[in-house]
């Protein structure tokens, strides 16, 4: 069977090596250069199913409102015109109840942690490189109330069977030595042994090049998909300016654009840009940075260490398809770095970015069919796109070859 593939992030590259792995032919077909150029090319990199929560809680409504005046919020609301922004907002805010944000949690970790499995299984079995540290997670707490409620928190996602556990300031230190030198900063943290990290670009960029070497997976990029040659409820091929592919089953893995295109087919998909930042800094010889990466919880800042790099990430913005920044959108979280990590950067040398994240309201991604039967989607996974890859991608396989997912999907297919 022929399988096309749209979109080269990382959901989509490992789509292909599902498919591929499967036996079929497999077509990647993307508009850019090369993989992982979109929200996949420098996100936080943490494997987490440690950090699954929901951003659609009881919290977020006064936290978006106090954006409006305050720019160091978390996250961030920026009004504009964009009708798709308040549709698409109204759905967020409808899941910021108690209840939703219990269900919607349990369904992001409950995927995250069978991805997990996943991405080590596509790691065993193709060698693939992506700076991976083991070692777990943590999760810091500046305030005894923070700690207390971020604690508190882990009976939802351990309920999944997630192991985790809260350690004082010192154990902290123990599992980190880096953060020995600043622990007083902190009341505690949560362990997450399990978590992880990795580069996601590195990762999709290696295992892309496997697929086409050892798998004969082909890839089309500068290719823009604008539209499908369709006969009854069956899809016969994708239109480019270069002609048509064709093939008998397609996906569709376009994070934030797949919206635009799913349109064409008559679907409504309910996926918005949410901007995010992120800062690279090489260590060129400092002897201090972090062993192993994690999220200071009372900033919001997450980081992690590739090699000899680390990275930082913070701000979840509401701000349509705008991936403009400058220097000063990253002085926040510059410092605190610094102050996590004094000596664990060459600060003098950033290297800036921002991404869209391909949110739902929901936060949890987008599998099934819509009214044609041979168009898979597997899109829409936010702020977890890289630790719910590997199992989105067997997901997708699955379905497409008729089998059950290992993992229930309610919630999360195009009709719920």
């Amino acid at each position: 069977m022929r399988a096309v593939i749209l979109g080269s992030g990382v959901i989509g590259v490992t789509t292909a090596y599902e498919l591929a792995r499967d036996g079929h032919e497999v077509t990647v077909v993307d508009r850019l250069a090369e993989p992982a150029l979109e929200t996949s090319f420098a996100n936080a990199g943490l494997i987490a199913p440690g950090h699954a929560y929901t951003w659609s809680s009881p919290r977020a409504p006064g936290i978006l409102w106090r954006s409006l005046f305050d720019k160091s919020q978390a996250l961030r609301f920026k009004p504009s015109l964009d009708p798709r922004l308040w549709n698409w907002t109204v759905r967020f805010l409808r899941n910021c109840t108690a209840e939703r944000a219990r269900i919607n949690t349990k369904r992001k970790v409950r995927l995250c942690i069978y991805s997990q499995g996943e991405l080590q299984r596509i790691s065993a079995e193709t060698g693939v490189n992506y700076h991976e540290l083991k070692g777990g997670l943590l999760y810091l707490y500046r305030s005894a109330k923070s700690f207390e409620r971020g604690a508190s928190h882990t009976r939802i996602l351990a309920d999944e069977g997630l192991e985790l556990r809260a350690v004082d300031r010192d154990e902290m230190a123990r599992i980190d030595p880096a953060l020995e030198p600043v622990k007083e900063q902190f009341a505690g943290a949560v362990f997450a042994p399990t978590d992880g990290s990795g580069d996601a670009r590195v990762f999709t960029v290696n295992l892309a090049r496997y697929c086409r070497e050892r798998l004969g997976v082909k890839f089309r990029f500068n290719t823009e998909v604008t539209g499908f040659a369709t006969s009854g409820d069956r899809v016969t091929g994708v239109t480019t300016k270069d002609g048509v592919v064709s093939g008998d089953e397609f996906v569709m893995s376009l994070g934030v654009f797949s919206p635009f295109l799913a349109t064409k087919l008559g679907a409504s998909l309910p996926i918005y840009p949410i901007k995010g930042y992120s800062v690279t800094l090489p260590l060129d010889g400092h002897n201090n940075p972090p062993t192993i990466g994690g999220v200071d919880e009372d900033n919001l800042v997450a980081y992690a260490r590739f090699g000899d790099r680390i990275r930082a990430t913070a701000t979840a913005e509401f701000a349509g398809y705008d991936r403009s920044h400058k220097p000063a959108d990253f002085t926040y979280m510059l410092g605190v770095m610094r102050k996590l990590f004094p000596d664990g950067a060459n600060y003098d040398k950033p290297s800036y970015w921002a991404g869209l994240r391909p949110m739902t309201p929901e936060g949890t991604p987008i599998f099934g069919r819509g009214r044609y039967r041979n168009l898979m989607f597997n899109t829409g996974h936010g702020h977890m796109g890289w630790t719910m890859s590997a199992g989105s991608a067997r997901i997708a396989a699955d379905l497409i070859a008729g089998r059950r997912p290992a993992i229930d999907l309610t919630g999360m297919t195009l009709s719920t």
